[in-house]
């Protein structure tokens, strides 16, 4: 999973990622400072590893991990190439879904872009050039596959169609991704454009150190309201803050998290929005080797989880062993559980739940 970072310059967008990747990325006060993308690998908190760790007695553990790109910031003009827009805009293109990071606090010593802070304002901007680079590809695309059709080649009609649905929602400022409902033959197609507009969007409402523990400033409700209405989701924190968490050991961040009255820093936050927005779960397997989460997505089948470990497990598939974490966590073994008939003999119809911990059975 990869999960690009956009805002406007001087947002806190780099602070934001340092802190949720420690990788270090540049962060100052003037435009542009990030012009190749800086990327952090992150592991997936679970502490459901942890306990398996201790009950199977063994040293490695695996998390999921999450790929979070910096991406530098956008200005008005990027899809004409304004700030080494074309760049930009090309690095966003590769993510699976966007966290917008959107200025909430005012800071004299801190320069706006625009001169002043308008979230609305800031929001739109980066929203336009992502619609208009969109808009500029379809129309390219509308005209080609429109011409083909008329030649003859009806296998592309699913395509122009909802080409012609997509150009009418950006012409109408609705992004890509409002485009629906969609058969599954559309959503392939339109996975395959990789549209800026039609990646999921999570929008983080970066507050000021003072506003932590008060009541929602203006610019975080206006926020609010217009995700609300493109039924995106919204995540308020302090970049600045969860910076000096991440710079903490573990004691030391809950102690600080209890202090600021924060229950998940900023990082945990993410993780499970994105996991939710992209259909995300993990299932884990557990031996005294290792035990590790696998991410899939919701409604994946037993055959297709097991090729996410390799791909003869599901050529080879015969069964799979599983139980949940909590029934085998309360049995204390699985072998307890086993015999409390918790454990499950599953076949490839099986879907599979999060939090299953699976044996597959397999012969190549």
């Amino acid at each position: 999973m990869k999960i690009g970072v956009v805002g406007l310059p001087n947002v806190g967008k780099s602070t934001l990622f340092n802190a949720i990747t420690n990788a270090g990325a540049e962060s100052a006060n003037y435009p542009f400072c990030t012009i190749e993308p800086n990327i952090g690998i992150v592991d997936v908190p679970d502490e459901r590893l942890l306990t398996l760790a201790k009950l199977y007695n063994t040293q490695k553990i695996t998390p999921a991990s999450i790929e979070f790109v910096d991406i530098a910031g956008l200005v008005a003009g990027a899809s004409k190439g304004e700030g080494l827009g074309n760049k930009f805009l090309s690095h966003i293109r590769e993510v699976d879904a966007i966290i917008h990071v959107v200025r909430c606090f005012n800071n004299e010593k801190i320069i706006h872009v625009n001169g002043s802070i308008d979230p609305l304002r800031d929001i739109d901007v980066i929203n336009l050039e992502l619609a208009l680079a969109d808009l500029e590809q379809v129309d390219k695309l509308y005209e080609k596959n429109s011409k083909l059709v008329k030649t003859g080649d009806k296998s592309l009609i699913t395509t122009v169609n909802l080409l012609a649905k997509i150009k009418n929602a950006l012409e109408n400022n609705l992004p890509a991704r409002s485009v629906s409902p969609l058969d599954e033959d559309e959503i392939k197609i339109l996975k395959n454009l990789q549209l800026l507009t039609a990646k999921p969007v999570i929008y983080v409402a970066n507050i000021s150190e003072s506003d932590i523990g008060k009541d929602e400033n203006n610019y975080v409700k206006q926020v609010k309201e217009f995700a609300n209405k493109e039924n995106a989701k919204v995540i308020v924190l302090c970049a600045k803050i969860e910076e000096e968490l991440a710079s903490l050991d573990k004691e030391e961040q809950e102690i600080f998290k209890k202090e600021l009255g924060i229950n998940e820093s900023g990082l945990e936050q993410l993780v499970s929005i994105s996991y939710d927005i992209l259909g995300l779960m993990s299932f884990l397997t557990a031996g005294e080797k290792e035990v590790r989460a696998w991410t899939i997505k919701k409604g994946t089948k037993a055959p297709a989880a097991a090729g996410k470990i390799h791909t003869d497990f599901e050529k080879g598939f015969i069964k799979a062993e599983i139980v949940s974490y909590n029934d085998l966590i309360e049995a204390g073994s699985f072998l307890k559980a086993k015999e409390k008939g918790k454990v499950r003999i599953e076949g490839k119809d099986y879907v599979i739940q999060d939090g299953d911990v699976v044996l597959f059975r397999f012969n190549v």
